[in-house]
């Protein structure tokens, strides 16, 4: 592994938000997401319409990064070894033996989009819950290691309700942010109109960071400066989740960790070697939002946009630390 300061982090993470931005226009505070949620070793939903650039983000990632990338399409018929592979028989002069060899699947990859996965069924879910959590899959009673890194980002549209199984909490629980897109900006899509750059620039993006220093990155990260006061805030705003009249369902052990290191991350990409209360309540809408759930009782359940609305209103709530 590459023995990188935290200022030489900074600026590959600079270096890696530019090439990204080279043909994922537009939309610089969604690129900045994804790659703080990359060097903080968690993965990310993207819940949006087709055609606003999701495919080209996350290729565009992987080739920064000199990563391998894999694409999977969820249907209703997918089996859970589509994605994780299978044991094939080894074959000697055309003939299969009785020996066997793992052929792995899509999974192994440093970067996968997982396209639609709220179309596929409750086993395959299980499959990529797995290999989130874990970083590992089982076949046959085997365990194999995921390529490290190994980053996920999924699809999902959120308008589209025939034929798909709900994210469960505990799948939705191992994504570290919930984020969307959105339209670009009319300058924007007038250009690709025009001369469509992605198509282009795509094919000619050239690695910016290698796996080994990426790896370093996220080691640096974890060593971010975690105040003892920022503690506290940030226990007082999952609590706040927890008691708040609105939600019977709050933010969990896990979801109060995955804040801590996105503000890490955030806070390494900004050039600190420490966290300030800010990085917190930028990140905690996408972090948070999707790891709460409205009251029964209210009669619905909360969307995306309540969600974030509700998490805002928390963070307006809670006192800041000084």
């Amino acid at each position: 592994m590459d023995q990188l300061s935290p200022t030489h982090a900074t600026e590959l993470s600079a270096d890696l938000l530019r090439n990204i931005e080279r043909v994922f226009h537009g939309k610089a505070e969604v690129a900045l997401r994804v790659v703080v949620a990359l060097i903080a070793r968690g993965h990310v939903l993207l819940e949006d319409v087709p055609g606003v650039g999701k495919t080209t983000l996350a290729r565009a990632l992987a080739r920064s990064i000199d990563g391998e990338f894999h694409r999977l399409q969820f249907t209703s018929d997918l089996l859970p070894s589509d994605i994780t592979g299978v044991s094939v028989p080894e074959m000697i002069e055309g003939r299969p033996t009785s020996q066997f060899r793992f052929q792995r699947g899509p999974i192994f990859g440093n970067v996968v989009l997982a396209d639609e996965v709220n179309r596929a069924n409750p086993k395959c879910q299980s499959a990529l819950l797995e290999a989130m959590a874990e970083c590992t899959v089982s076949v046959d009673g085997t365990t194999y290691p995921l390529p490290d890194p190994f980053f996920v980002i999924a699809t999902q549209n959120p308008l589209e309700h025939y034929g798909t199984h709900p994210l469960p909490e505990s799948q939705l629980d191992r994504f570290l942010m919930r984020l969307s897109i959105g339209y670009p900006t009319r300058e924007f899509e007038a250009r690709v109109l025009r001369e469509d750059p992605s198509v282009h620039a795509l094919a000619t993006l050239a690695p910016v960071v290698d796996l080994d220093q990426l790896r370093a990155m996220q080691q640096i990260a974890l060593g971010t400066k975690f105040d003892d006061s920022l503690v506290s805030y940030l226990l007082d705003l999952v609590e706040a989740t927890r008691e708040h009249e609105m939600l019977e369902l709050g933010v969990s052990p896990r979801g109060a960790v995955a804040l801590r290191k996105a503000a890490q991350a955030r806070a390494l990409v900004d050039g600190r070697d420490y966290c300030i209360p800010e990085d917190l309540r930028e990140l905690a809408p996408d972090v948070l939002a999707h790891r709460i759930a409205l009251d029964a009782r209210g009669g619905s359940t909360a969307g995306p946009e309540e969600s974030r609305w509700l998490i805002r209103e928390i963070l307006d709530r809670v006192p800041v630390p000084l």
